[in-house]
């Protein structure tokens, strides 16, 4: 089992910035949870703030992992290039934010990659990729 993790612009400071919002863990710190927890699953991850990137990456894991995990950041609202590259792939997508996307700001209400993507999960902080990997294997589990 491979699963891709593409984290968005700006999660590079996770663990610095705004630790109201979003904590005072690295994602880092809690990817090496996520490979004690999940010891029979391959993680690859892959974090940019720049757009194409994210875009490439996506079209690199997309049809060789068994899903990707995708917190897009602000692009989330602004990407139709993202959503695009999304449904371009074979590869099932999970959109994951830390926070409550729904509770915040208005721009922020609306995801132009959730109508491409298998699901989403927000506002469980760094859980939320937790919850999204669990979703991989069940999915997978009932193939």
């Amino acid at each position: 089992m491979r699963i891709s993790i593409i984290n968005g612009p700006n999660l590079n400071l996770l663990g610095k910035r705004e630790p109201d919002k979003y904590g005072n863990r690295s994602f880092e710190d809690h990817l090496e949870s996520l490979r004690g927890r999940y010891p029979a699953v391959i993680f690859d991850y892959f974090q940019s703030n720049v757009e194409g990137e994210l875009i490439n990456e996506i079209h690199n894991k997309g049809f060789s992992s068994d899903g990707i995990i995708l917190n897009a950041g602000g692009y989330t609202h602004t990407s139709v290039a993202i959503a695009d590259a999304i449904a371009s792939v074979k590869t099932p997508v999970i959109e994951v934010h830390i926070t409550n996307i729904a509770a915040r700001e208005e721009f922020r209400h609306t995801s132009l990659i959730a109508c491409n993507c298998k699901g989403s999960i927000s506002g469980f902080g760094l859980d939320s990729y937790r919850l999204a990997i669990e979703a991989i294997l069940a999915k997978h589990e009932n193939k």
